[in-house]
């Protein structure tokens, strides 16, 4: 099945999209009137292209009216791309947010999930106006954007031509897609707003650090060094109180600008991810709770969150659940000397009852509790330990919105399941190769080290092709082993039926360098 398409069967593959780029072209680099050609990638980009694809097997509705509609009819249809990436314009406003604000403020005084006090990050949301997109940290003009849904999963990716980095996102969502529908339709432009929040500050502060230098506003210099940052050594405030990790700069040279130590800067672009989380998470409890009397079930609603940027030779990582980012590398090794077997690094955690750290975390947090694990799950409900949404394991008030044995029973010391993510920054190096995004249901047939064989193995012999969807065809092969069908018949059992023998499956692959390869991705339903 190497480099075929597998999936034949009329209407199962319905939305693909991808381009190719026209630099720095090899021979295994053909033109396609499938794709389309897009400009050259500034150099100091640290990725050639990207694979992705989705494979579903839960069948869910429709986004529902959740904030009266507007995600579904308005703010999803700008971002989904099932056919192709394409070219949209980087607005300095928060567009999509703003349209959210009139059901974020309707009922202010009765808030009880989205903190809009004058101190809160919040309340900056709605009153701010943060530096434009051509300034922030992700400046771009205009970006190529593509996603779309499969199942319960959600799959994203934003990536700028001309200044070379690269947001990706898989949202897993369960027991509906509302939270992952929210998170495609918002997390993007809130990060956004945060990034732009902390080049605001950083000016701000940077101003008083320099004593008056006359700044043209632009980011501060960044001094270079090859640290790796984790969750660890992680400072939620680095970027409000830094003053000692401004360099001295001269009050002769006018042009020069104050430099900010890189680990500062890292620690304040993860601070950005932890905030913009926590925004979307408030607001979107907030929201349930608009809508639970005539939706019961969407306290119920959550999801896993992976959220992977790469910018320049940075490559940041945000996770909650158990979605994974993989990185394929030579390690220490000579990274010329290819006959060396590449290794498969974990960059993210595993939310889950079966890690012991986060189950003994989970229970030292409810110590008074002696069902807070029940059957392997989180109050018998939940395998994963951290998530988006699913409010009832959160709030008493959310949970009594249930009736019957879906109610948690003896909700006694709320939050179960937290929404702390694990942060990480790796710094690319020369021996990395490429880097595999994927759900959870990808690592149900494979583990770390097969996913980077089969990847690599087929990049090799199929330079042009996309590694994507050839590891979600491995995947339908042993599925369709594991139960004794052939993989026709496997693909012939309706979504919802075939839940039973696989999830939802997102995946995404990242080739670092800069060899330039056909960039592919789809979704199958």
């Amino acid at each position: 099945m190497r480099g075929g398409i597998m999936i034949k069967p009329e209407g199962e593959l319905k939305v693909s999209f991808g381009y190719q780029c026209n630099s720095n072209r090899d021979s295994s680099c053909e033109d396609s009137d499938e794709y389309e050609t897009l400009p050259e990638l500034r150099r100091n980009s640290s990725f050639s292209c990207l694979s992705g694809a989705a494979l579903s097997a839960n069948a869910t509705l429709a986004n529902t009216n959740i904030c009266n509609g507007l995600i579904g009819a308005e703010i999803l249809p700008s971002w989904d791309s099932p056919n192709s990436f394409r070219r949209v314009p980087s607005s300095p406003t928060l567009s999509r947010l703003d349209i959210l604000s009139s059901s974020l403020q309707s009922s202010l005084s009765n808030l009880s999930c989205s903190p809009s006090t004058p101190d809160s990050d919040s309340y900056l949301l709605k009153s701010m106006s943060p530096p434009s997109r051509s300034e922030g940290f992700l400046n771009a003009m205009e970006v190529q954007v593509a996603g779309g849904a499969a199942g319960e999963d959600r799959v994203q990716a934003v990536c700028s031509e001309e200044h070379g980095w690269l947001f990706c996102a898989i949202y897993d969502g369960f027991n509906g897609r509302d939270a992952a529908d929210f998170l495609a339709g918002t997390l993007y432009e809130t990060i956004v707003f945060y990034f732009n929040l902390l080049d605001w500050e950083s000016s701000q502060e940077s101003i008083k650090a320099s004593s008056g230098l006359d700044l043209d506003g632009s980011l501060p210099y960044i001094e270079d060094d090859s640290n790796t940052i984790n969750e660890e050594r992680f400072l939620p405030q680095i970027y409000r109180d830094r003053d000692s990790n401004v360099d001295n700069v001269s009050k002769n040279t006018p042009c020069a600008k104050p430099k900010i130590s890189t680990d500062s800067f890292r620690h304040g672009v993860l601070d950005s991810l932890q905030r913009a989380l926590s925004q979307a998470e408030n607001d979107f409890l907030y929201m349930v709770e608009q809508e639970m009397e005539d939706r019961p079930d969407l306290v119920s609603v959550g999801s896993c969150v992976l959220v992977v940027l790469l910018h320049g030779k940075d490559l940041y990582t945000l996770n909650l659940g158990d979605s994974r980012a993989v990185l394929a590398t030579y390690g220490d090794g000579d990274f010329m000397n290819r006959s060396e077997r590449l290794k498969a690094i974990q960059l993210t955690d595993s939310h889950t009852v079966d890690d012991e750290g986060e189950r003994m975390r989970v229970l030292c947090d409810h110590p008074d509790d002696p069902m807070t694990i029940v059957a392997g799950r989180v109050k018998g409900k939940l395998k994963v330990t951290r998530a988006f949404g699913v409010g009832y394991l959160k709030k008493k008030k959310l949970n009594d919105a249930l009736m019957g044995i879906l109610q948690v029973r003896n909700l006694l010391s709320p939050p179960y399941v937290s929404t702390q993510p694990s942060l990480n920054v790796h710094r690319i190096s020369k021996s990395d190769c490429f880097v595999v995004v994927g759900s959870d249901g990808l690592f149900d047939f494979f583990t770390n080290d097969e996913v980077v064989k089969l990847v690599h193995s087929y990049i090799l012999s199929n330079p042009s092709g996309d590694p994507a969807k050839f590891l979600l065809e491995q995947l339908v092969v042993r599925a369709a082993n594991c139960a004794g069908f052939s993989m026709e018949e496997l693909m012939n059992i309706p979504a919802g039926r075939r839940r039973k023998y696989h999830d939802d499956v997102t995946v995404i692959v990242i080739i670092l360098g800069t060899n330039q390869r056909t960039t592919k991705a789809s979704t199958c339903v």
